[in-house]
C-alpha cells in the first residue's frame, strides 16, 4: 500500500552533483518520518540523512556539508541534493519511510544507483 519511488540517480564524475527524488504515496505525509540510506558493494547499509515531521534533518558525518535533505509537502516528495560527489559515494540509494518513532523503517523504495567516477 505504501509506495516509494526514487529517481535522479546516474553516473557523474567526481566533484559533480545529483539530485535524488523520492515520491511517496499511501502514507500520511505529515505524520511520517523519512530518510535516505545507501549500500555500496561489499559494505553494510548506512544511513545518509533523515527528516522528521517538523522538517528537522540529520545527516551522517561523511556527507555533512555536501548533501542537503529537503521535502516538498505539496508534492509528497523528498529530495537529496548531493554536491561535490566522491567515488566513495557510489552506492545504491534507498528512500525509506514510516510513522515516526518506529525503527527500523518498514517501507522502502526499489533504490536508485549513483555511480561516481574518478
Amino acid at each position: 500500500q505504501v509506495q516509494l519511488v526514487e529517481s535522479g540517480g546516474g553516473s557523474v564524475e567526481a566533484g559533480g552533483s545529483l539530485r535524488l527524488s523520492c515520491a511517496a504515496s499511501g502514507l500520511r505525509w505529515r505524520t511520517a518520518c523519512m530518510g535516505w540510506f545507501r549500500q555500496a558493494p561489499g559494505k553494510e547499509r548506512e544511513g545518509v540523512a533523515t527528516i522528521d515531521i517538523n522538517g528537522r534533518t540529520s545527516s551522517a558525518d561523511s556527507v555533512k556539508g555536501r548533501f542537503t535533505l529537503s521535502k516538498d509537502n505539496a508534492k509528497n516528495t523528498l529530495y537529496l541534493q548531493m554536491n561535490n560527489l566522491k567515488p566513495e559515494d557510489t552506492a545504491m540509494y534507498y528512500c525509506a519511510a514510516d510513522l515516526c518513532h518506529i525503527s527500523p523503517f518498514r517501507y522502502w523504495g526499489q533504490g536508485t544507483q549513483v555511480t561516481v567516477s574518478s
